[in-house]
Parts: C-alpha cells; sequence; structure tokens
C-alpha cells in the first residue's frame, strides 16, 4: 500500500517531523502492540532528549486517558485517533489554559509522538459504520507511540544509565570529600601540625573549588580523581607516622631512653631520630671534616632526595641540581613558618646547600617540630658552634624511610646518584 502523507488544516504547512511521523507509522507492522503507559513512562524518562517539559507530558497523559483500551495495536487503524474537543482535552490535562494547551500537542507533533490528522474544516470528530465501528477518525493518532516504543525504551535506559552514573560519581566525591577532610585533620593533629598538612590543605581546597555548581559527569570523575590520590597521599602519611610513633615505644621508654644515652645529644639529633653513642672525635671536627666545605663533595644528590622524598613533591619539573633542590627549599621555607631573617642566616652561616639539605630534612620530620622556624635558629647556633652535621642526619632519615616505609616506591625525584 502506498504512503499517502495528511496535511494540517488552514494555512499550516506540512513539516519535515510530520513526514517522519507518519512515514514511520506505515511501516509499523499492524500486529505490534504495546502498553500505553509503559510506553509514557519512558517518553517521560527521555522527555529532554525529545524536547518536551512537563506541561507537554500532561497533556500527552490527557490524550491518552482518551483512548479506552491500555494496549495500543498498530492494527486498529482509525480506532488510535482520539478526538477530543480542547475543551474536555485542556480540563483532563488539569486546567489548561487553551493556547499552552495548543503549544503542547505542536510540541507533540514535532516530536514525532502523535499525528495530527485533520478534518476538511478542522474540527475533531470520527464516522461510525455499522455495528459502531469507526470508519473514519479526525483528531491525534496514537501509531506513532507505537511505531517507536523500542526506541523511547532505549532513550529511556540510556538517560537512567547516565542519571545512575552521575548518582554514584556525586556520592563517590561526598565520600572522599568527608575522607580527605577528616584524614587531614587527623594528620595536623598529630602533636601539631606537620608542614606537609599545609600544602595537603592546599590541594583539597584546590580540588573542591574546581568544581562547578551544577557538576557534569566529566567534571565529578575529574574531581574524584584528585580526592582519591589526595586521600592515598594522606593516608601514607598517617600509616607512617604511626608506625613511627610505634617503633619509637611508649612515653615511659621514651623516658627511660634519654636518661640512659648520652646526655650530650643534640636537639637536632633526637628530632632526626639520630641515637649517637659517645665517639672520641669531638663535634666540631666532625663538622669541619663532613660539613665545612657544603655538602655537595661528601654527599650525592641523590641520597639527599632518599633520605629526605617529600621535597620533591614541591618541585614543579623534579630535582635534578643542586640549584633545583634551592629553588624548592625556598618553596618550602615559608610553609614551613621560617621567617626570612632566619632562612638569611641559615644561608650565611650553613651555606645554600647545607641550608637546603637542612630545610628538606625539617619538612621530612615535620610532624616531630613544633616550630621549625625556631628548630632552625637553634641548628644555626649549633653550626656556628661546630656541633651540627649532616651526616647522623641523613643516615637517620634514610634508616627512617627503610623502617616505616618498607613498600614504598623511592626514585620520585629525578637525579643521579653519583652527581
Amino acid at each position: 500500500m502506498d504512503l499517502h502523507i495528511t496535511t494540517p488544516f488552514g494555512r499550516r504547512p506540512v513539516t519535515p517531523a510530520q513526514i517522519r511521523a507518519q512515514a514511520n507509522a506505515d511501516g509499523c507492522p499492524r500486529e505490534a502492540t504495546v502498553h500505553k503507559w509503559t510506553v509514557f513512562r519512558d517518553i517521560a524518562a527521555a522527555r529532554t532528549r525529545l524536547g518536551l517539559n512537563d506541561r507537554a507530558l500532561a497533556v500527552l497523559d490527557a490524550l491518552l486517558t482518551f483512548h479506552p483500551e491500555t494496549a495500543l495495536s498498530a492494527g486498529d487503524g482509525p480506532g488510535l485517533v482520539v478526538f477530543p474537543s480542547n475543551t474536555a482535552l485542556a480540563l483532563r490535562a488539569h486546567g489548561i489554559a487553551e493556547a499552552t494547551l495548543r503549544r503542547h500537542l505542536a510540541a507533540l507533533v514535532e516530536a514525532g509522538l502523535l499525528i495530527q490528522r485533520d478534518s476538511p474544516n478542522g474540527k475533531r470528530y470520527v464516522r461510525r459504520g455499522q455495528g459502531g465501528a469507526i470508519a473514519q477518525a479526525y483528531g491525534f493518532d496514537l501509531t506513532p507511540l507505537v511505531a517507536r516504543a523500542g526506541e523511547m525504551a532505549t532513550l529511556a535506559g540510556q538517560v537512567r544509565a547516565e542519571a545512575q552514573a552521575l548518582r554514584v560519581a556525586r556520592e563517590r566525591v561526598t565520600l572522599l570529600r568527608r575522607d580527605c577532610a577528616k584524614l587531614i585533620q587527623a594528620l595536623e593533629a598529630e602533636e601539631g601540625a606537620p608542614g606537609a598538612a599545609v600544602a595537603l590543605r592546599d590541594r583539597y581546597a584546590t580540588a573542591v573549588g574546581a568544581l562547578p555548581r551544577v557538576p557534569a559527569p566529566g567534571d565529578l570523575e575529574e574531581v574524584g580523581a584528585a580526592l582519591a590520590a589526595l586521600a592515598a597521599d594522606v593516608g601514607k602519611l598517617l600509616v607512617a607516622y604511626h608506625e613511627t610513633s610505634k617503633s619509637s615505644g611508649t612515653p615511659a621508654q621514651s623516658e627511660r631512653h634519654n636518661q640512659n644515652s648520652n646526655p650530650d645529644t643534640s636537639v637536632s639529633e633526637r628530632a632526626f631520630g639520630v641515637v649517637m653513642k659517645t665517639s672520641g672525635v669531638p663535634r666540631r671536627d666532625e663538622a669541619a671534616r663532613t660539613g665545612g666545605g657544603g655538602p655537595r663533595g661528601t654527599y650525592p644528590l641523590g641520597l639527599v632526595l632518599d633520605a629526605c622524598p617529600d621535597v620533591a613533591d614541591f618541585a614543579r619539573e623534579g630535582i635534578r641540581s643542586w640549584r633545583d633542590l634551592a629553588d624548592t627549599a625556598e618553596k618550602i621555607r615559608p610553609m614551613l613558618g621560617i621567617s626570612p631573617d632566619a632562612w638569611r642566616e641559615a644561608r650565611e652561616v650553613m651555606g645554600n646547600d647545607a641550608a637546603a639539605v637542612t630545610a628538606a630534612a625539617i619538612l621530612q620530620r615535620a610532624e616531630h617540630i613544633k616550630s621549625p622556624g625556631g628548630y632552625l635558629r637553634a641548628l644555626v647556633e649549633r653550626k656556628r658552634r661546630g656541633e651540627f652535621s649532616l651526616g647522623p642526619v641523613l643516615q637517620a632519615l634514610m634508616r627512617a624511610q627503610l623502617q616505616t616505609l618498607p613498600g614504598k616506591p623511592r626514585g620520585r625525584h629525578v637525579a643521579t646518584r653519583g652527581f
């Protein structure tokens, strides 16, 4: 049977959407049958994809109530045409204004969900044959709902899957925000806020601040990845701290250890975990032997970075030279609370390289140092007296790395051990 395209009444032109809807309806198998409310629910779920709003759905819902059967069958022909007056249709659509009704009926037709079959005079009515069967009907044909039922189900499935993925992504970001905030808070509460916690909180603020007011799935995925990496980093620091605390023993044990250890052990050695036995070599001589000419000729840069790996996190492009280490130390200096005067004095007394190594070591053990600025001044005074050396400090930090983080991969920096 050849396709016959029906056109609207009056001056209204026929549109491409009306032609496509009639072609789809003509190609629909006669035996196809769908549940009208199932199709309606799918259309409601996919309404944004179809360019419809909730008022258009209310009009479609009212139209479906004028069809007496729940099942819509393509073989019913004129029986799928509903022909209510605008007054009756507006009443079932909860009193919608006639101008609004016309606008939403046109939207349903343009969406390809209805075919408007107008009579010669534009009125909606039906002619019945013998036995009361519908012979000819003018109004809104519901056949496109049968023809496009599979398409509507697919669209609705996609929309529901996207909504579910968005809900999951939102929940993930919410949980990660909670975890990061509380983990950073726990890190700051461990015997004074460590210097690294400041940078971690800045990372948290940056990640959360990148979230728009109405985030898309891609935005949530990006922020979730950043927060997951942050939570992992904070968790590693907390585990490392507790392992260090566990290996240090109870306060009573620490008191007994201090009573039995060398009473001349310096403040710097206690903070960095150095336990040295009494030696016959004076500390002034040791300082002159190991630190007097600067660390470059004594300690490889790779050794320094292995002992103080946290400093590499603050280098924009890695630490490849002593100059990179000095530049990074300048960056972490204000974060640690070291004043410009204390830093200038440290560089004058220790030298640029040794001051940079000392700053990296303070950062590495920041959770054990309540006042990094005052602590650095104390080290500078010991250096003046020849009682401070970087060698034992670096050795103690290396032992701490091996003991507290046995599975932690090193080598985040870019350096050659023999530099």
